[in-house]
């Protein structure tokens, strides 16, 4: 699950006008960030993308009924915000993890990935999102873990589900999957007091060669900032290596949203931002934060509903995501997202 990130304030070395509304749930504080464009998007939806640009053949999503929140069993250990939907303040400086930290955080973000895999082989044309949602929740729960984003800052269910248009932070519903969408799904879940993140884009049917197309760059655009890791790299790097990768081809990247430091706190340092910058600090042995770029082949602006949550590309122009948690390790990156 993204961290919605204001470029204005954070990173004013960009030098671009990076139009977007944003709510902005960092640290448990609303803020609202100015745009010249309306928050309130639901004429904007048509039967398929309305500029100019060919986007490829998809259907546009619509708003669906969502249904009430799941429960969770008592035995279940949850999060200080499970409740209250209020978390606590995440460290001020990125933490260096020390080993059992890092093996608690390996085995949450083991399960997170089981589960997204798991759930990747249930897919079908037919299936709606809230299907989709009730499916984690119970494998979740299964595994004695907690569904990290059921009540965050009170979002309602146990799973993202963004579809074709939807950037991120999609709510599932009562929308079925149709043949030729792809969807990502971002998983993260609360074991043994730590949490694991991770998510997928999955192709739904048959998929046009320009949705498989953004898919597979969007991969790449991970893998080679995962790459790029190691210790004294600078965060700045990332961002730099996911736009030149996503340029080079022909795509952009939605900057809005940004990785995020995770262990027992669901979001905290460092801010990885995906885009081109040149924002100081450096990685060292022992930090563990998300990578998680979108990459998009048409504005890289976004809108977010009126639900406070669903980022909605402005030009209806498709998405892909994947979405991997790192450690920091002395010449390289480990994956600890990874099943291998």
């Amino acid at each position: 699950m993204m961290n919605m990130f204001n470029l204005a304030t954070k990173n004013t070395a960009l030098h671009r006008k990076i139009s977007i509304v944003l709510l902005s749930r960092r640290n448990g504080a609303d803020r609202k960030f100015s745009t010249s464009k309306s928050a309130a998007i639901f004429d904007r939806f048509k039967s398929k993308p309305s500029n100019p640009k060919d986007f490829g053949k998809y259907s546009i999503v619509k708003p669906g009924n969502v249904s009430p929140q799941l429960i969770v069993p008592d035995h279940i250990l949850k999060p200080p915000y499970a409740e209250t939907a209020k978390p606590p303040y995440p460290p001020k400086e990125i933490e260096i993890h020390d080993e059992d930290s890092i093996s608690s955080i390996y085995s949450a973000c083991k399960l997170a990935k089981r589960v997204l895999h798991w759930i990747g082989t249930k897919l079908e044309v037919g299936m709606t999102t809230d299907e989709i949602d009730k499916l984690v929740h119970n494998k979740i729960l299964a595994n004695n873990a907690y569904p990290s984003p059921l009540n965050y800052l009170g979002f309602p269910k146990s799973v993202c589900t963004s579809i074709n248009n939807v950037a991120c932070h999609g709510i599932p519903d009562d929308r079925p999957l149709e043949d030729g969408d792809i969807i990502n799904i971002d998983i993260t879940v609360y074991f043994d007091g730590h949490h694991g993140d991770c998510s997928e884009t999955f192709l739904i049917g048959n998929v046009d060669e320009k949705g498989r197309e953004l898919v597979a760059i969007a991969r790449k655009c991970l893998d080679e900032a995962i790459a790029g890791c190691a210790n004294y790299e600078t965060f700045s790097n990332i961002g730099n290596i996911i736009e030149n990768i996503a340029k080079m081809n022909g795509y952009d990247v939605v900057p809005a949203f940004a990785g995020h430091g995770i262990g027992k706190y669901f979001h905290g340092p460092p801010d990885i931002l995906h885009c081109r910058n040149n924002c100081s600090g450096t990685m060292k042995t022992g930090m563990i934060f998300t990578i998680e770029p979108i990459i998009t082949p048409g504005s890289r602006e976004v809108e977010i509903q009126e639900d406070g949550w669903t980022a909605i590309m402005v030009d209806n122009a498709r998405t892909a995501q994947f979405e991997e948690t790192i450690l920091v390790c002395p010449t390289r990156a480990t994956i600890l997202t990874s099943l291998e």
